[in-house]
């Protein structure tokens, strides 16, 4: 039961994302012509490879502890 909810849910939530106008971004396209938009890129990436960076030692420290128990 909680399977088809869940199910429904997101199909609900797909059909209102797609029944949204597709409307250009103004923003998008100013940063773009400036070359700004490689700089949000870049700092973007940094964050997500610092987050995995991380994520990825607490799991090491973890299998090293439980392995000590």
């Amino acid at each position: 039961m909680k399977r088809l909810v869940s199910l429904i849910l997101m199909l609900l939530c797909f059909v209102a994302v797609k029944a949204q106008n597709a409307q250009p971004v103004e923003m998008a396209d100013k940063m773009r012509s400036e070359g700004k938009i490689y700089v949000v890129i870049g700092t973007i990436v940094i964050v997500f490879t610092g987050l995995a960076i991380y994520l990825f030692s607490i799991d090491r420290r973890l299998k090293k502890i439980e392995k000590e128990k």
